[in-house]
Parts: C-alpha cells; sequence; structure tokens
C-alpha cells in the first residue's frame, strides 16, 4: 500500500484486499499481528483500510495502479543496496491474506492475475504471501493459464508445525515459478531440509513488539547451514525485538533488530534468488 516501504526485502507493497481471517498471529488468544493492530487505529477511520481487520475488504483497481509505478531495473537503492539492479519487488497483500475464504477467485484473477502479466506490470516482480497456500494451489488451478514468472508466491509459517503449509505452496503455479518460505516471526527452532530441494529462497526474520517471542541467534547460524547446504539463498531480515544467544539477552539500537551493521558478520545474509 506504498511506494516506498521499510521492509528490507522489497521496493513497494499493495493490497488488492484489506484484512485477514485470521491466523496464529491474530485469533482470540494473540494479537501481535501489525497489520491487525493498524486496523485497530485506523480501521473505520481510515478509507484505505477495512471497517475492521476481520472484516476482509477488496480493493479493486490499487494492483493496476502500482503496476504504473516506475520500473527500477537497473538502479541502486541507497538504504538497500541488496536490491541493486533488481526489477522494482512489490511485496502483495502485506496488510491482507487475499486468500482469505470470502475473497472470489474470479476477482483475485482479474486484480492479480491479469494486472502482472499486462503490458505494464510485467515490469516489475510481485511476491504473493499467504498463510494460506492451499487456497491459493486451488487458485493455480482455477485460473486454467501458466502462472506469470513474476508473480513470486510464498507463505509464512512460524513453527515446525506450520511447515506443513509448504507442501500446498509446492503446487502452486509451474516449473518456473519462484517459491519462497517467510519464516517470520520466527517462535522456535525450525528444520526445513525436508522442502530446501523444493525452493528458491528463504526469508527469515524475529518478532517485533513488546509481547515478542524470543528469537536465538542459533536459529539464524541454523537457517543459514541449512540453507547453504542445499543452496537456497537465504535473507535474514531482523532479529526481532526480544534477542537471546547461548541463553543471555542480547540488545541492539534498532527496535526491531533490522540493522544488520549491529549483528556478527556471520549472520549478515541478505541474498535473492535468481529467475529460473
Amino acid at each position: 500500500m506504498a511506494q516506498t516501504t521499510a521492509i528490507q526485502w522489497c521496493d513497494s507493497t499493495e493490497n488488492p484486499t484489506m484484512g485477514c481471517a485470521g491466523c496464529e498471529l491474530w485469533s482470540e488468544q494473540r494479537q501481535t499481528c501489525y497489520a491487525g493492530v493498524l486496523h485497530r487505529r485506523f480501521g473505520g477511520v481510515s478509507s484505505g483500510y477495512a471497517p475492521t481487520f476481520e472484516q476482509v475488504t477488496e480493493f479493486p483497481g490499487r494492483m493496476e495502479r502500482a503496476a504504473r509505478w516506475t520500473d527500477l531495473t537497473g538502479t541502486k537503492r541507497k538504504d538497500k543496496p541488496w536490491l541493486n539492479g533488481l526489477p522494482r519487488l512489490v511485496f502483495v497483500s502485506d496488510m491482507s491474506d487475499a486468500l482469505s475464504e470470502s475473497v472470489e477467485f474470479s476477482y483475485l484473477k482479474r486484480e492479480v492475475i491479469e494486472v502482472v502479466q499486462g503490458e505494464l506490470g510485467k515490469r516489475h516482480r510481485w511476491l504473493w504471501l499467504t498463510k494460506r497456500p492451499q487456497r491459493m494451489a486451488e487458485f493455480s488451478q482455477y485460473i486454467q493459464q501458466p502462472w506469470p514468472d513474476n508473480l513470486w508466491v510464498a507463505t509464512s509459517i512460524t513453527t515446525q508445525k506450520t511447515a506443513a503449509r509448504i507442501k500446498h505452496l509446492l503446487k502452486v503455479g509451474t516449473e518456473t515459478t519462484v517459491r519462497f518460505v517467510s519464516v517470520e516471526p520466527q517462535w522456535e527452532p525450525i528444520e526445513l531440509s525436508e522442502w530446501l530441494p523444493h525452493l528458491d529462497w528463504v526469508i527469515q526474520g524475529g518478532e517485533s513488539g513488546p509481547a515478542a517471542h524470543p528469537f536465538c541467534l542459533e536459529w539464524a547460524e541454523s537457517m543459514i547451514a541449512q540453507c547453504s547446504g542445499f543452496s537456497v539463498p537465504l535473507f535474514l531480515k531482523q532479529l526481532g525485538s526480544n534477542v537471546c544467544s547461548k541463553g543471555k539477552v542480547r540488545s541492539f539500537e534498532h527496535s526491531h533488530g533490522g540493522d544488520w551493521s549491529e549483528w556478527p558478520k556471520s549472520l549478515r545474509v541478505r541474498d535473492f534468488p535468481s529467475t529460473k
């Protein structure tokens, strides 16, 4: 929902829908999803938000407007040098899960597929995340056409149990589709060796906010080793607000632990996949 963003692994964000039907970050037991927290403040007040986070709302035309943004291919990003030379990277659905059950596939085909493969949209890379990859796989079959190569797909996981979402992600698209996993916020040690041979990229990060789960630096070291073993590029986004190492609390000036100049050099890994 912005042409520029502080999110380290992309240039921009856009949301064909706002709101979410819920996940482990937003339930009766826990409500720490940043998109949900922002909806508490702006939902029903700002016309750009859903009335409430639970009321998934369609915003047609947003993706089309984003497609008109300037092509960044070959340009340097002063604050994100790891993006230098790449096309504009647009994070789709940072404030929503567009695969929530109330959203019709016909709407997603019109607002997402037709836009990203259009003359303007194909200049950019669109990175679409969901916690409902099974529904994304169903949508992939619904469109009855090849999945656009510039539409990368991902699922977000937080625990070893939620890694089971990856099996559905692998059914999205074709052999040329870039598939990745966002391990963020990571709540416990996670082993991805079963899935890494089938993935093209991994993003990792700790949780931010006052109620953040601890993030152990050993988890980052483990993920770097796992990805290296299967030659899968890794992007360590942030360490979070509650960092520990060998049982001791680690403090950083950056509130989200996102300034990699503060990290041990061995953790400064921000790599990207190549297109297939």
